[in-house]
């Protein structure tokens, strides 16, 4: 299962009726998560940049939860993307430590549905309002889910709502974001694309040990690399031996597309665009952009099993 990071963004929790019922119900579900609270870590405003960073780095999906505050974020949350989402991080020549994460907006509204629209008392829609955050996503390379939004979500005692109503309306908007969660963390292209991350960051190391590669290919595996044909474990481990004998550890492979698409029956088409950065034990550097196609199928655990892995130089 995939590991969630949730910033809440609210500035503070202990005045809340809405995001703290939802943040508990994401306590109480069965997700791998962690939940970060701003108003907590940083009152002062001064935030850890290289410890949220970390917590960025080890997530695949972030979940931004927070109250919909003058048709943005709150304060806290705008100044914790400010200060996070930096250049050569989220963003620019090397800013690529966010790419194919997912980002979730949660988000709580006090209006009502019909004041958001173009007759309405608010003039535009949700989903028009929240367009410089979809942008923020796409410029890191993000993948922008479906926000999760729930309107009515204010309580002013004898003016406006009940806190019975609007912390229902709480309990509702985290059934169907632990639903968007879990559907988002166990799809196969999720799976996938997970493995994949795991699959080269564990070949940059060129541990002497082969037996992670083995338990995800086939006995019947199709090797056809830049070297040559290869065939079952046997083949694998001659090739693998010479790629240890070839390069350094301490590899790079970036992952520059990555395409999956069913054949049927648990078995997938995976494309992929990948560069490679290398030095070799002859101290030649290497940068090499490779096409990549495997052929896999997930078993009843959902382990990945590559039957045929072909590459061809680009």
């Amino acid at each position: 299962m995939s590991k969630i990071v949730v910033i809440s963004g609210h500035p503070d929790l202990s005045q809340s009726f809405t995001n703290t019922v939802i943040l508990d119900a994401l306590k109480g579900s069965e997700l791998d998560l962690e939940i970060r609270r701003l108003d907590l870590l940083y009152p002062d405003f001064q935030i850890n940049v290289a410890q949220e960073q970390h917590a960025l780095l080890s997530a695949d999906v972030v979940v931004l939860q927070y109250p919909f505050y003058w048709y943005s974020v709150p304060g806290i949350l705008k100044h914790w993307l400010d200060q996070v989402f930096t250049y050569n991080f989220a963003y620019g020549a090397e800013g690529t430590k966010l790419k194919d994460k997912d980002l979730v907006l949660s988000f709580t509204i006090g209006g009502p549905k019909d004041a958001y629209q173009p007759l309405g008392y608010n003039h535009f829609t949700i989903e028009q309002l929240i367009l410089p955050l979809q942008q923020t996503a796409y410029l890191a390379g993000m993948n922008f889910q479906p926000p999760v939004y729930s309107h009515g979500m204010v309580f002013i005692p004898g003016v406006y709502n009940t806190q019975k109503d609007v912390e229902a309306r709480a309990s509702e908007h985290a059934e169907r974001l632990v639903s968007a969660l879990r559907q988002l963390t166990d799809s196969a292209k999720h799976i996938i694309a997970t493995f994949t991350e795991e699959w080269f960051a564990t070949f940059d190391t060129l541990p002497a040990d082969n037996q992670y590669f083995l338990n995800h290919l086939s006995d019947d595996l199709h090797l056809e690399m830049l070297e040559g044909h290869y065939k079952g474990h046997a083949g694998f481990r001659d090739w693998y031996s010479e790629a240890r004998q070839t390069f350094k550890p301490g590899c790079e492979h970036r992952v520059e597309r990555l395409d999956v698409t069913p054949s049927g029956n648990k078995r997938y088409t995976v494309n992929l665009s990948v560069r490679l950065l290398a030095e070799t034990y002859e101290n030649e550097a290497v940068d090499l952009r490779v096409a990549e196609t495997w052929q896999l199928e997930l078993d009843k655990n959902d382990r990945v099993l590559i039957h045929d892995h072909r590459v061809i130089a680009v």
